[in-house]
């Protein structure tokens, strides 16, 4: 009965053309691009930076985020970069409870 039940949710889950099953290796894939692409973006950023200081043009100012489950932590130099950051971080946290409702419904 219960193998019924659970070809039956397959079958309902292909219909809708929705696959929601991932194995182990797609999601460490997954996770070692993020890795990576999130690396490479601050190697740039460090280096545009750099370059912009010592031509002498640019002023050093900056800001991060820590993102601790729905509740970011930002920090800056100066207000106008606080507050990008706290933008971007509270888009984030949204576009992250979005796609986690989205996927506990997929998955039902």
């Amino acid at each position: 009965m219960l193998k019924d039940l659970l070809k039956a949710i397959d079958d309902f889950q292909r219909v809708r053309g929705c696959n929601t099953k991932m194995d182990t290796g797609t999601l460490y894939g997954l996770g070692s691009t993020l890795i990576l692409v999130g690396v490479i973006i601050m190697v740039i950023a460090t280096l545009l930076m750099f370059f912009s200081n010592v031509k002498g043009k640019g002023k050093a100012r900056g800001g991060g985020a820590i993102i601790i489950g729905p509740v970011p932590v930002v920090f800056g130099t100066d207000k106008e970069s606080l507050r990008t950051v706290l933008l971007l971080a509270i888009a984030l946290t949204v576009l992250l409870i979005i796609l986690t409702v989205v996927i506990h419904f997929m998955s039902r």
